[in-house]
């Protein structure tokens, strides 16, 4: 649906299954508000458990990180899927094949990916500080001193995730996964690289289960391209480890591109409401790029996001990431994005401007320079 046709509607009251609080502010597909879900009872615990069991059980993957006794591990992500014989990891990608773990795909060799030409500029949550979209960065970065119309950006929809959002906007990218559909090769992707293409953002999904895939594809398109203008730009959870994040964070740096960091909440226990994973690693992740990527100040090569969710992620969310992000580096540039009910959050209503108004006040408060609300056609 295009953006500008969105319809909004009134979100329906839900009751919290805890302390049996009814309002717009609660999700059905969760079954418990917010201030429950941070005051972490039992009670709330197994609310939230029962509802992500219900927000897996229609795929094949496993209903949560497996944890099998002696299993093959995997350190790709967050998760870190320890899995029995015959086993799937938490992203589908990876199994555990004679006692060791293999992977589907993912790897230097085979991805599953869809991928489009965007014409620049584009809207992106770093559109407002990008080379491509502003012309930061120019002449090193960018080909023009503005935005570089007539050329284009290759976004590449990696279809496989670390985490499980209850609210996800591009849901429907599990069926790629299930059928490991369409297997390409890292050749394949550079291929769509034509002389007008002056970036590359892989997203998804998320990047990080099939980072030494995009790492390949990558190198391959930049060999290609043969010194000309072409960014290395990567939006993410931030769930990889730190080798695999390094090494993206390194082509960023050396080509003017940039790592988008999608942070969905502060409070871990949110974090794992919403989304089945911890932040920990985000959160230090976040840290070490901060600290790896000082060499370039300009363009920015760390950009941070959160969606305002209405109900969980708000104001004191955002406040408590913003004076994280402060105390790394004040100008960071930081995109609150307004939210629209989609896959099992579907019953919220879309983030209201009041609301909007607030977290860019609280982000503030906290000490960044650098913030901007996107998606404002969503606002209600």
């Amino acid at each position: 649906m295009s953006a500008y046709s969105y319809t909004h509607k009134r979100p329906s009251e839900a009751t919290c299954g805890v302390c049996g609080r009814t309002g717009e502010d609660v999700s059905r597909a969760l079954g418990v508000c917010r201030r429950c879900i941070i005051e972490d009872t039992d009670s709330a615990r197994g609310t939230v458990a029962r509802a992500r069991l219900r927000a897996r059980e229609r795929y094949s993957t496993p209903l949560s990180p497996p944890r099998a006794e002696g299993g093959a591990t995997c350190r790709i992500c967050v998760n870190r899927c320890r899995m029995g014989p015959g086993e799937l990891g938490f992203c589908g990608l990876r199994e555990n094949r004679w006692g060791k773990v293999h992977s589907r795909a993912g790897t230097s060799r085979l991805g599953v990916f869809t991928a489009y030409h965007d014409l620049l500029p584009t809207n992106c949550v770093a559109d407002w500080v990008c080379p491509g979209c502003s012309g930061s960065g120019h002449p090193a970065y960018s080909v023009s001193r503005g935005p570089e119309s007539g050329y284009k950006n290759l976004a590449v929809f990696l279809a496989a995730c670390s985490f499980d959002c209850l609210f996800c906007q591009n849901w429907s990218f599990r069926e790629n996964t299930e059928m490991l559909a369409p297997l390409r090769t890292p050749g394949e992707l550079a291929d769509m690289v034509d002389d007008r293409t002056s970036c590359i953002c892989f997203f998804g999904g998320d990047p990080s289960p099939q980072l030494p895939f995009a790492l390949t594809a990558s190198r391959r398109a930049l060999k290609r391209a043969g010194g000309r203008t072409l960014r290395i730009c990567w939006e993410t959870n931030g769930s990889m480890n730190a080798g695999l994040l390094r090494q993206a964070l390194a082509l960023s740096l050396e080509t003017g591109g940039c790592m988008k960091f999608d942070i969905k909440a502060w409070d871990e226990n949110l974090n794992r409401a919403l989304t089945g994973a911890t932040n920990r690693q985000t959160l230090e992740n976040v840290e070490l790029a901060i600290e790896f990527s000082q060499v370039r100040p300009e363009p920015p090569p760390v950009v941070a996001s959160t969606l305002m969710v209405p109900g969980y992620v708000g104001p004191q969310e955002v406040s408590s990431i913003a004076r994280f992000l402060a105390s790394l580096d004040p100008d960071i540039p930081y995109s609150l994005l307004a939210f629209h009910p989609d896959y099992l959050m579907d019953d919220m209503g879309t983030t209201t401007a009041k609301i909007a108004r607030e977290c860019e006040a609280a982000a503030r408060e906290a000490g960044l320079s650098r913030i901007k609300i996107g998606n404002v056609h969503l606002l209600s």
